[in-house]
């Protein structure tokens, strides 16, 4: 499921291509998909004019001219293309979104929604959304006390969206190996240095997972070279049994409440 190195990629990329361009056809091919009958969420597109994107955790909201807003959750399984008719992905795809341009946004749904909503009903519906990891009110104490409160492993706890937004799988063993954490390490047995550890390694990953299009190979454009580089800069995520980049020891690949988790059980001591 792309996280938020993917989608903060996806949203500059949407951004520099469709922000001002009317909005010229629409087709939706799963009904179920979106929140409003084919025909409401047609007559609320076509002819409107995309203002700009924004992101939220792992998802992208379209601000249109006439104040209604597009809510994009691709969870997993879901994927995103712009570009020419000729170029639709060899895929399903559930709603197309034509650009004044003569190009499309292609959108394959298999678990996830677009959803046309107003101010409030996004507001409403993204209530209970952690705060981004980026978020100037998120200071070192409030990103403790939002962890506090939770039991269990900090993996777990991080890939809860109502405590940090924007963080999966991936990205919570990558930040745990950055921090010297293991993912499995109970949150009731960190130490206040690394809970600072975490906190600044979860900055720095993010940020250098997104300077290289983060690791899911699922490019904007036929011509996205940047999407999915992160894939070949991985810490440990995905890595079981090959060589830690920082010892001499191996990464090891084990599971977490139903979910793989990689970590160096030499680096990641803290547990």
């Amino acid at each position: 499921m792309p996280e938020w190195p993917e989608m903060e990629t996806y949203r500059k990329m949407l951004a520099e291509r469709i922000s001002g361009q009317p909005i010229t056809e629409v087709e939706v091919t799963r009904p179920k998909s979106i929140n409003v009958s084919v025909e409401d969420f047609k007559e609320n597109l076509i002819g409107r004019t995309i203002w700009f994107v924004e992101r939220r955790g792992k998802m992208l909201l379209f601000h249109l001219d006439n104040g209604k807003r597009l809510l994009l959750h691709l969870m997993l399984g879901g994927l995103i293309h712009y570009g020419p008719r000729e170029e639709r992905p060899d895929r399903s795809i559930q709603v197309a979104i034509g650009m004044s341009s003569g190009e499309l946004c292609f959108i394959g749904l298999r678990l996830g929604y677009i959803h046309l909503l107003s101010v409030k009903e996004v507001e409403a519906k993204l209530a209970d959304l952690g705060p981004d990891p980026f978020d100037k009110r998120l200071t070192l104490d409030s990103f403790i006390q939002r962890f506090k409160s939770k039991r269990g492993s900090i993996k777990t706890a991080m890939l809860e969206q109502r405590v940090i937004s924007g963080i999966g799988n991936c990205y919570a063993d990558e930040i745990a190996f950055e921090a010297g954490i293991r993912p499995d390490a109970r949150i009731s047995a960190i130490e206040p240095e690394s809970w600072e550890r975490l906190y600044h390694a979860m900055h720095k990953i993010l940020l250098q997972a997104a300077e290289y299009g983060g690791y899911m190979e699922m490019p904007l454009t036929a011509d996205d070279t940047l999407t999915g580089g992160y894939n070949n800069h991985c810490l440990v995520y995905d890595r079981g049994g090959e060589p830690c980049i920082r010892c001499s020891g191996t990464v090891e690949q084990g599971e977490i409440n139903s979910r793989k988790m990689f970590f160096c059980p030499s680096c990641q001591r803290d547990r």
